[in-house]
């Protein structure tokens, strides 16, 4: 005789394995590696720096 299957957990458990396949998808698509990161963050250093630079100081009179 078969084993005895809650069926709701089971539809549950497929449903959380899909959910979780599917993130993991969206990661790779959409994720940014560490690299990419830094990058970003070193550019936007970067463009502060510049705009800094170029202000104008005012006289305190």
């Amino acid at each position: 005789m078969g084993e005895i299957v809650n069926l709701s957990k089971t539809r549950k458990a497929r449903t959380r394995a899909e959910r979780e396949a599917q993130a993991m998808a969206n990661r790779l698509k959409f994720g940014r590696s560490k690299a990419e990161i830094e990058r970003k963050r070193q550019e936007e250093a970067r463009a502060e720096r510049v705009h800094e630079a170029h202000k104008l100081e005012k006289d305190d009179v």
